[in-house]
């Protein structure tokens, strides 16, 4: 169907048609009479938008309004099975998949574990078909995928970068090969920059325009939004902050070969173990304890992942988050003493880095993500929020992630649905 021009009739139905369907994804079943209140459309004009979103496989008849008094009232709700897409979060432990009907609605998952020597197009196949294949779907059906990665691909050499922990991934000829294993438009985007994608449709962060989201798990990162879109960066770097040179530190030179810097160093996990043996913090009981005793015990990384790796390997986390986490939560839990002392020390910590990312972007709130900051609940984010008012010349709201479980997945399917959205709701083509 030709484009629509400015005033046409075929561009006013277009535009009525996506109203009616954004309230439908709003506020779930609606009757003729309530959309039409809703959009402002006549009952006759609002009898035919849904006739024609129907026949178009858009919506569907769902049932009546009954219990109310009259007679009852049909109701149309989005088609689910309008469009499907996928979502996959990959990490050097594990790739999970997940796929999701146009509403919105997870209908399956799959995740695999990392195993050695597997190459990027093998992994994401194979986890991509099981989800597929538990949603009763073929690939063929998915409208669109999204794929979280650490790092990012660099928009103008095509390459992973921010990201050499993560095997299998780095072939120069790594997006072609993938374009041709999968037979639906793909998109890459950095993880963090997903979680906070999350946040802004789902948690904390809906109808923030400007606001940043910082993360610690396996790894220190930052998500930036500005305007309400997602600030990349030239590179896509944008928000690794773990690079970050900070005061307390030793300058780290050659920081993408040392896959590390000042602020990862300070404020990543592996330093939480022996910042809280120095303040007296004895370890949790449990299986947590032995890489908080041990740092370098077998199964924990001596060295940091890259500074913007959100979710870690099935356990669900690496030892050393567990760790990490275990202790925070006990501090949270009892913060007097010395569990006070260390809530403290990680926040001024936390604090250091992030009062830069604070001065520079002058953000209306930052949103607290990840494992590692989650653990340390209101104790630590009130502590947190006192530190940057202090280091900061602007004092943003600091308010925990809305979004707890896989916020990443989460984000993907979410960025995912939009495009798909903003193509299957155009009636005017």
């Amino acid at each position: 169907m030709p484009a629509a021009t400015p005033g046409t009739p075929s561009l006013l139905r277009a535009m009525n048609d996506r109203a009616a369907l954004e309230l439908l994804l709003t506020h779930g079943p609606l009757s003729r009479t309530r959309i039409g209140h809703l959009t402002g459309l006549s009952k006759p004009t609002a009898s035919q938008l849904l006739a024609r979103l129907e026949a178009a496989g858009l919506v569907v008849a769902t049932g009546t309004d009954g219990g109310r008094p009259g007679p009852s009232a049909q109701l149309y709700a989005i088609n689910p099975r309008a469009a499907y897409v996928g979502g996959l979060d990959v990490t050097p432990g594990r790739v999970l998949a997940a796929v999701a009907d146009l509403t919105g609605t997870v209908i399956a998952s799959h995740e695999i574990p990392y195993t050695e020597g597997a190459q990027a197009v093998d992994q994401v196949t194979e986890a991509l078909g099981g989800a597929v294949k538990a949603a009763g779907l073929h690939r063929s059906d998915l409208h669109r995928v999204v794929i979280a990665t650490p790092g990012a691909f660099d928009p103008h050499t095509g390459r992973l970068r921010y990201a050499s922990h993560l095997p299998g991934w780095h072939s120069p000829t790594l997006l072609d090969d993938l374009a041709a294993a999968l037979p639906m438009p793909v998109e890459y985007e950095n993880d963090v920059n997903l979680a906070a994608v999350a946040e802004q449709r789902l948690g904390a962060a809906r109808g923030h325009e400007d606001f940043v989201l910082l993360w610690n798990e396996e790894g220190l990162g930052a998500a930036l939004v500005l305007g309400g879109r997602l600030h990349r960066g030239w590179t896509g770097g944008a928000g690794e902050v773990g690079f970050l040179p900070v005061p307390g530190r030793p300058l780290v030179r050659q920081v993408t070969r040392a896959n590390s810097g000042g602020y990862q160093e300070l404020a990543g996990v592996e330093g939480l173990p022996r910042l809280a043996a120095e303040l007296g913090v004895e370890a949790p009981p449990g299986p947590a304890a032995a890489a908080a005793d041990d740092p370098g015990a077998p199964g924990t990384p001596d060295a940091p992942d890259a500074p913007d790796a959100p979710d870690a390997p099935p356990g669900p986390h690496s030892p050393e988050v567990a760790a990490a986490v275990a202790l925070l939560a006990q501090a949270a839990a009892t913060p007097e003493g010395p569990h006070l002392a260390f809530l403290q020390a990680y926040a001024t910590a936390l604090a250091t880095g992030l009062a830069s990312v604070v001065a520079v972007l002058d953000p209306e709130i930052v949103v607290l993500s990840g494992a590692a900051i989650s653990a340390g609940g209101e104790p630590l984010r009130a502590l947190l929020e006192a530190e940057v008012a202090e280091l900061a010349p602007s004092r943003p709201r600091l308010v925990p992630g809305g979004v707890s479980e896989r916020a990443v997945l989460h984000g993907a399917l979410e960025s995912a649905l939009a495009a798909t959205r903003d193509e299957v709701f155009d009636t005017s083509r």
